[in-house]
């Protein structure tokens, strides 16, 4: 089973604020009310930021990845 992560930690290991996780990453909350997200949303949040830096549109990363 793959360990879940937290919308912080998540953020802590793709190098992104918590408001970039929200945006790209969006999931339902569990019956505690936390988000749980997979370690893998990690190299997908880190593809968003370097296409943005490179001055990619939002439109356009949305449709690579």
């Amino acid at each position: 089973m793959e360990a879940k992560l937290t919308i912080g930690r998540l953020a802590e290991s793709a190098q992104v604020n918590v408001e970039t996780v929200r945006h790209y990453r969006p999931v339902q909350r569990k019956q505690n009310g936390y988000r749980s997200y997979s370690p893998a949303g990690m190299y997908t949040l880190r593809f968003i930021k370097r296409a943005r830096g490179l001055g990619f549109s939002v439109d356009e990363v949305r449709t690579t990845s």
